[in-house]
């Protein structure tokens, strides 16, 4: 149960009266925070949301963007924490059926899934059976549907170890003339519903995700986590394209959290109108389920469809050939109220508008008691540093992760996983370029920092692959919103968030808060996980690979003396404390704006690209170095910007920098670019030397691949 006494003295005051039974489950949910945002919304205020490009913002199943003339991309992005917490399979399996159904419902075809994951070291047992079983059920539920997982990122770390974290984002392709809404726009329609039947599953999902976990969730909460089912799913969007394709529809929307109630009672609350739902012509899995548990059943694989009458029997005969349930379930009115009606009697009567859009609630919000503290170690050799920093399971080779999808189905993907961000064809010309990406240790030290920083990252992982930002989408990973430290982070993050997407003139047309991801008090990082969608030409397309030897290296942008919250520290000190770098919107877009024009202008030169992050430049030139086979050469005294010691210089993550190699003189193309940069080096040989110390590339590799594999093999 999630109403507070004000609210349920808010809906006596709304209603007169006292709700009955079945109107207080659906009330509940939809007052939960996962519904309804009530915590969120003023907050979420500050993000821009408008752009030339912008077709779709947020309020929808997800956005859209134009990438083309006669195509749109439409983007959205969800969390599954909690289910896959207690049932990592169906719970990440489940997660990927959501946001599939988001994007079938705007009229896409998906096209790309992403996954942001975070999860305990993998020397915690437990840790490597929830990462076990979140892969799986993500690649079997991708792969089985025919939909490629591209890209991700995954990140290691105590605080994630009895509270992991399952982002999902899809992407998919739609003619900007088909492009579909959640809305029930006339009355006299009918609600069509197909898929799969109403089952017991799920009931209560949305409170469970509006809730902390306990020690006994993983018993007491599993009812609540949905079932999913990839084939049942394949037909349904099989036929839902048909109908679309087919059928004059007014409005089409999935079923997820709520179900039912949340699906049908936001479909008309957007036009102002009513809905008469008539309980009885519900296709159900089980036999004896009540009202309440029809209502508020989450059972996946749903789908509802609004449309006229006579379009019915059409519609019917598609879902027949599909083998898959449907049935009209009741119609569109104009009263402004949700009406449930059993056997011609009615048993729940609320105002639709009250349903969809509960009242928000200002929460307090209070800066933290202990401010991050200055770090000072004593640092090991370079060498060790390196070495020690790129078998950290969270720099180290995420193959066993991506080998075990199909990153290659739909032939679109033209730079699979491994790069800085995964590249699909949409035409013949045209690109996009897809990320996912945070740090969740910068947010924990300085949220606002944090907030843009996780921007910025996704921004540069883009603009590498040679891509101009489109348009970003964002799932916030947050603990209990009633405490007013995590409120504070919660606010600060995303005025970051808002900052640098303001800064780049790249809206966020859609996104998902997850609040109350704590187990027994501890609470997680706060994870503002970011996606970028960037658009280029296909001939454009960079690589972070060294491509020859003799190639200038050269580093973009200024190097500060920022070790804290660094990987560096996590990884070899064991250490998470410290500011983390500080943000520089303008230097960021400057850094940015550069190397488009680069590549846009001297685009043969430029011959790799690659954003510099977590583990600095040292981490940055050894994945290029590792991508290739071929070594280089580092002058750590000709990075640009004031430092004290080569770790500094090789180790700090300042924002706003990007390496890249070039074939011809750098000083004839970069020296009226107004930003920081210099040639720190050249490609060749088969060792990476930095100043004096010198590592072979097969060393590397030794220490690069193989590390989470020998986890789960254990």
């Amino acid at each position: 149960m999630v109403l507070t006494d004000s609210e349920m003295e808010f809906i006596r005051k709304e209603l007169g009266r006292e709700p009955n039974p079945l109107e207080y489950g659906m009330l509940d949910v939809m007052f939960s925070e996962h519904c309804s945002y009530k915590s969120s919304r003023p907050v979420l205020g500050l993000f821009p949301t408008e752009g030339e490009n912008v077709i779709i913002g947020p309020g929808d199943d997800a956005g859209v963007v134009g990438v083309t003339d006669e195509l749109a991309l439409v983007i959205g992005i969800e969390s599954h924490n909690h289910p896959s917490a207690i049932e990592p399979y169906g719970g990440a399996g489940t997660g990927i059926g959501g946001i599939l159904r988001d994007i079938i419902s705007m009229g896409a075809m998906p096209v790309a899934l992403l996954d942001s994951l975070r999860f305990g070291y993998p020397e915690d047992q437990k840790s490597r059976y929830l990462l076990e079983h979140v892969v799986k059920g993500i690649s079997d539920y991708g792969n089985r549907v025919g939909v490629p997982t591209v890209a991700g990122e995954v990140e290691f770390d105590d605080n994630f170890k009895f509270n992991p974290l399952v982002n999902v984002m899809c992407a998919g392709l739609v003619p900007r003339d088909r492009i579909k809404r959640g809305m029930a726009p006339n009355p006299g329609e009918v609600f069509l519903l197909m898929g799969g039947r109403t089952g017991r599953d799920g009931i209560h999902g949305v409170t469970f995700a509006s809730e902390e976990l306990t020690s006994s969730s993983e018993l007491e909460d599993r009812p609540a986590v949905q079932v999913g089912d990839p084939f049942t799913k394949k037909m349904v969007m099989e036929a839902s394209f048909e109908i679309m394709d087919r059928i004059d529809v007014s409005g089409v929307k999935d079923l997820g959290g709520g179900g039912l109630t949340c699906c049908i009672s936001e479909l008309v609350a957007k036009c102002n109108n009513g809905a008469r739902v008539e309980l009885e012509t519900i296709p159900l899995r089980e036999e004896g389920m009540t009202p309440y548990e029809i209502m508020l059943s989450e059972s996946q694989e749903r789908m509802i469809f609004v449309m006229k009458q006579e379009d019915v029997e059409a519609a019917m005969e598609i879902c027949r050939k599909y083998e898959l349930p449907a049935a009209v379930i009741g119609e569109v009115t104009d009263t402004g109220r949700m009406v449930v009606e059993e056997k011609g009697r009615i048993i729940a009567d609320l105002p639709a508008e009250l349903l969809a859009d509960p009242p928000v609630v200002e929460r307090e919000a209070r800066k933290p008691h202990e401010p991050p503290k200055d770090v000072d170690v004593q640092h090991p050799p370079l060498k060790e540093a390196l070495l020690r920093l790129m078998s950290s399971p969270n720099i180290a080779s995420k193959r066993w992760v991506y080998r075990q999808y199909d990153h290659e189905v739909q032939i679109r993907t033209v730079v699979k996983p491994g790069d800085d961000a995964a590249v699909l064809r949409v035409d013949d010309e045209n690109g996009v370029a897809l990320t996912v990406d945070c740090n969740s240790i910068h947010t924990r030290m300085d949220p606002y920092s944090g907030g843009v920083g996780s921007v910025a990252e996704a921004v540069r992982n883009v603009v590498s692959m040679g891509a101009w930002p489109l348009c970003i989408v964002d799932c916030l990973n947050f603990g209990n919103p009633e405490k007013p430290e995590v409120f504070w982070q919660f606010r600060e993050c995303v005025g970051g968030m808002a900052d640098m997407a303001r800064a780049f003139s790249t809206p966020i047309i859609s996104g998902n808060v997850s609040f109350y991801n704590e187990t027994e008090g501890v609470t997680v990082n706060p994870s503002p996980v970011v996606g970028v969608a960037g658009k280029l030409r296909l001939e454009n397309i960079k690589t972070l690979e060294f491509k020859a030897p003799g190639e200038y290296i050269v580093i973009i942008g200024e190097t500060k003396p920022e070790m804290g919250a660094s990987e560096y520290l996590r990884s070899v000190h064991g250490i998470v404390d410290g500011l983390p770098p500080a943000a520089d919107l303008n230097g960021e877009v400057k850094a940015a704006e550069t190397v488009r024009s680069l590549i846009e202008e001297h685009g043969d030169s430029v011959t790799a690209v690659h954003d510099c992050s977590a583990g600095g430049i040292a981490v940055a030139v050894a994945e290029m170095a590792l991508k290739s086979g071929m070594g280089a050469v580092i002058y750590t005294e000709k990075i640009p910007g004031e430092f004290r010691n080569p770790h500094e210089a090789l180790f700090s993550e300042s924002h706003g920098r990007y390496i890249l190699t070039l074939s011809e003189d750098p000083g004839e193309i970069l020296s009226d670019s107004g930003v920081p940069w210099a040639v720190i080096g050249r490609t060749g040989g088969d060792v990476l030397r930095m100043d004096d110390v010198e590592i072979p590339v097969g060393e590397i590799h030794g220490a690069y691949h193989g590390v989470i594999e020998s986890y789960m093999s254990t």
